[in-house]
């Protein structure tokens, strides 16, 4: 199902971004690449992405605010938080305000490709 899917990816740091970009669109996601929050909440004004990979630690508009900002703006976005400052307080709070997956970093490819692939079929059943 892959095919026509729009996954934004957000990360701070630029080769995350340019590798995870490259993994997915030769799956056939078509991927937008965001360095920051604030600039993939204004993408998010403007476009409906069906799954967001963004990392939880960038500065003034981290992950938990992109994850609040895509559910308000359409509850049917999955939305996957990616992070090296993983604790179970701040999974439990990203997986209460809706967040479908929570990595921690360092992940393997295929981690974040079975996450993107659970929250591809959590888009079906809605």
């Amino acid at each position: 199902m892959a095919a026509g899917l729009q996954l934004m990816i957000i990360d701070d740091e630029p080769i995350v971004g340019k590798r995870l970009k490259r993994m997915f669109e030769k799956e056939g996601y078509a991927v937008e690449t965001f360095l920051n929050g604030a600039s993939a909440i204004e993408a998010l004004e403007k476009k409906h992405f069906d799954i967001i990979v963004t990392d939880l630690m960038m500065g003034s508009v981290d992950g938990m605010k992109v994850l609040d900002t895509a559910v308000k703006k359409n509850a049917g976005t999955r939305v996957i938080i990616i992070t090296g400052f993983g604790d179970q307080g701040t999974i439990d709070e990203a997986l209460n305000k809706g967040a479908s997956d929570f990595l921690i970093k360092p992940f393997k490819f295929e981690e974040l490709y079975k996450a993107v692939k659970k929250a591809e079929s959590g888009l079906k059943a809605t």
